[in-house]
């Protein structure tokens, strides 16, 4: 049975990041083929990687995770003005300024990369979730012939830092959510070996959720649009607050904005948004049976799994036109639309009536169901290590 590593920055029940959950549902799958265990960081928050989690060798939902301290929590404030001044020089930076900039923006934890020192010859594979972090930029050249990346990239300003174009040519390999994101590699790092399967995640409901349940919790009669995720003007909030406060202010049919995550930013007080915080999964299931679409707002996506799970239920999504892998979705599942601006989320909302919602929804479905089950994507990894 291969010895494999995931690495990730952050791993735990409570943590809800995309690259972070990504990497642990593929892990639990993966466990039964491989002596797999996730080594990882202490941290909690991504924002300040504060320690939370006690170090050392602990098993999560049957998967063993290894965790380091971070050594030094991030000053938010200090990192905001470095990255300022990084981007304002993109072109011209020094690659030492830019690993100083990656040691800021950690985790930093020394102690994570002296076991992968000290203890790579125990192990046949590691897999590095998302390339953004310190924790992939300084470990993965150090096991690099052994080493496979999932980038979980998108088109933001980061990836244009050249002390990347070293980093992609290192790994053995790759392992891409998409067909838009192997693209935006390939166009970025010409000189990478861009080699590697596009995979995905698995998406597979609950036997029983119930839409009625989630009404009667939460007292929503009404129409409702669902947002999941974390609520952050990273990741669209902000701007779908204002085109939804416009529709409402001259819509005269009831309709509400639902979202489940946990909020970095002030959310409208606004009588037509409920916030109800972070939710567990099946309450989460029960809102996406509930809802009429939903809506996914960001810019930057490297795959969308809440798409993935709104059409294994049956419903539509309505996405950021502006985000390539959102749209290369929404096309190859032919199971959403997508606004560019407020008019165009307006017009669009009024085309989707509850035929056309109904629709997307099957369509959605059935894309699902053919490219996303546990076997495909437990054979697509195996493929990879066997």
């Amino acid at each position: 049975m291969p010895k494999v590593a995931f690495v990730v920055q952050r791993c735990g029940l409570e943590v809800n990041g995309g690259a972070e959950s990504h990497c642990f549902q593929i892990a639990q799958r993966m466990s039964k083929y491989w002596d797999l265990e996730i080594l990882t960081t202490c941290a909690l928050d991504y924002m300040t990687w504060q320690n939370h989690y006690s170090p050392g060798v602990s098993e999560v939902f049957g998967v063993k995770v290894r965790r380091f301290p971070v050594a030094k929590p991030r000053d938010i404030a200090s990192f905001n003005r470095l990255s300022d001044k990084i981007y304002s020089r993109l072109k011209t930076v020094s690659i030492k300024e830019q690993e100083a900039w990656m040691q800021a923006q950690g985790p930093w934890s020394p102690d994570l990369i002296n076991y992968v020192k000290a203890y790579q010859d125990e192990y046949d594979s590691f897999i590095f979730f998302t390339y953004l972090y310190a924790t992939t930029y300084f470990i993965l050249p150090l096991v690099a012939q052994k080493a496979y990346l999932a980038p979980l990239a998108h088109n933001e300003w980061t990836l244009y830092l050249s002390m990347w174009d070293r980093l992609f040519e290192k790994p053995r390999g790759f392992i891409f959510n998409t067909p838009e994101e192997r693209d935006l590699i390939q166009a970025r790092f010409p000189n990478a070996k861009c080699e590697g399967p596009i995979v995905g995640v698995a998406v597979e409901p609950p036997n029983a959720y119930s839409a009625e349940a989630f009404r009667r919790q939460y007292k929503i009669d009404e129409p409702f649009l669902l947002y999941i995720g974390r609520i952050d003007p990273s990741k669209g909030c902000e701007e779908l607050f204002r085109y939804f406060i416009e529709l409402r202010s001259h819509q005269t049919k009831p309709r509400k904005l639902v979202l489940l995550g946990k909020p970095t930013m002030p959310i409208p007080q606004h009588p037509d948004i409920i916030a109800l915080g972070f939710v567990d999964e099946p309450t989460k299931w029960n809102a996406i049976a509930a809802c009429d679409t939903l809506v996914m707002p960001s810019s930057y996506e490297s795959l969308s799994l809440v798409l993935l799970e709104a059409w294994a239920v049956g419903k539509s999504v309505l996405v950021n036109g502006r985000c390539d892998v959102l749209v290369g979705q929404c096309r190859r599942a032919q199971g959403g639309l997508w606004y560019k601006n407020k008019d165009e989320f307006q017009v669009v909302l009024d085309l989707m009536d509850k035929p056309v919602r109904n629709q997307l929804g099957v369509q959605g479905k059935k894309f699902v169901q053919e490219n996303y089950t546990g076997s495909k994507i437990e054979k697509d990894y195996l493929r990879i290590i066997g």
